[in-house]
C-alpha cells in the first residue's frame, strides 16, 4: 500500500531557515511547498483548496504576520494543524497561542523534536 505524502506549507522570510526546514521535511518524505511571504501562502491555501495537511509559519515577517496567517487559516480551515516558529522571545508566543497555533516552537529548535511534533499532529 502506497501512502500519499503529507503536504506541508512552510512560510519563513529567512531563506536559510526555509531551506533547512524544506530539506529536512523532504528527507522525511513530506511534500513541501516553501514560501517567503505570508500573502503568497494565503493565495496558495486558497488555490490549493486547503489540500495542505500542515502549516508551519514564522511569526514575525514583513507584509503579513504569522499571527494573522494563523488566524485566517484557522478560521477557514480549522482542521489544519499549525506550528508557529519564532526567534522572538515570549511575546509572539502568547500571540501565536491566542491565534490558535497548535504548537509554538522557539528557534533554534531540535529537528528530531520538530519531526516528532509533526508526526503527532498528522497522526
Amino acid at each position: 500500500m502506497v501512502h500519499q505524502a503529507k503536504k506541508v506549507l512552510v512560510i519563513d522570510d529567512n531563506e536559510d531557515v526555509l531551506k533547512t526546514i524544506k530539506n529536512f521535511l523532504e528527507q522525511k518524505y513530506y511534500n513541501v511547498v516553501a514560501v517567503t511571504n505570508g500573502l503568497d501562502a494565503l493565495k496558495l491555501f486558497e488555490s490549493e483548496k486547503s489540500e495542505f495537511d500542515l502549516l508551519i509559519t514564522d511569526l514575525v515577517m514583513p507584509s503579513i504576520s504569522g499571527v494573522a496567517i494563523i488566524s485566517i487559516v484557522k478560521e477557514r480551515y480549522p482542521k489544519v494543524p499549525i506550528i508557529a516558529i519564532t526567534g522572538w522571545g515570549e511575546h509572539p508566543e502568547a500571540l501565536a497561542t491566542e491565534a490558535k497555533a497548535d504548537v509554538v516552537l522557539e528557534k533554534p529548535f531540535e529537528l528530531d523534536e520538530f519531526n516528532r511534533i509533526i508526526q503527532e499532529l498528522l497522526a
